[in-house]
């Protein structure tokens, strides 16, 4: 045998290796998808309590260790814990539009308030901290039941409850003598 057909040979033969290492690597990625899975997508479920959301998350988690697949010692751990990782990420996700339909819930009820009333009391609630101000737009200008604003602000209606008590002794303060009652 010359030895350019050595050659051949022996790169022939890398390849071939190589190539049987490969589907040995995606038959046991397979068998890994098969076996574990259903239980991770189940678990995702529990989680996020949305089918279409907890298979996607699985499915991005199995992408996630294919990219690192000669890398993973521990595959099942590594796609329990990107899983874990994917749901932190999803609840954050979910809070924050959550926050912001709060947010455009509350404008949006600030903006239909009627604009008769005192200039100066209105500068006043106007002035004061938005924890304590937010409350006492939508309960005393929006007319809305503590129950609908503590909803909209999401918070509890105690807390409601006592930022309104706190805004309206922080108006009283400010008038000093110029009303006799703020109730």
């Amino acid at each position: 045998m010359s030895r350019q057909q050595t050659a051949v040979y022996r790169v022939g033969a890398a390849r071939s290796e190589e190539t049987a290492a490969i589907r040995s690597q995606e038959r046991a990625a397979s068998e890994l998808f098969q076996a574990v899975y259903p239980r991770l997508a189940g678990w995702c479920r529990r989680l996020v309590d949305d089918d279409g959301t907890a298979h996607e998350i699985a499915s991005e988690a199995f992408t996630r260790l294919w990219a690192r697949w000669t890398k993973v010692e521990e595959p099942t751990g590594f796609l329990y814990v990107t899983a874990a990782n994917l749901v932190r990420d999803h609840w954050r996700k979910m809070e924050r539009e959550r926050r912001a339909l709060r947010r455009v819930k509350t404008e949006e009820a600030v903006k239909h308030q009627p604009e008769n009333g005192d200039p100066s009391v209105r500068m006043l609630v106007q002035s004061l901290p938005e924890r304590l101000r937010n409350p006492a737009l939508l309960y005393y200008y929006a007319d809305l039941p503590v129950r609908e604003v503590a909803a909209l602000l999401g918070r509890n209606e105690g807390t409601v409850k006592a930022d309104l008590h706190a805004a309206r002794e922080l108006l009283r303060a400010k008038l000093g003598g110029h009303h006799d009652r703020i109730s």
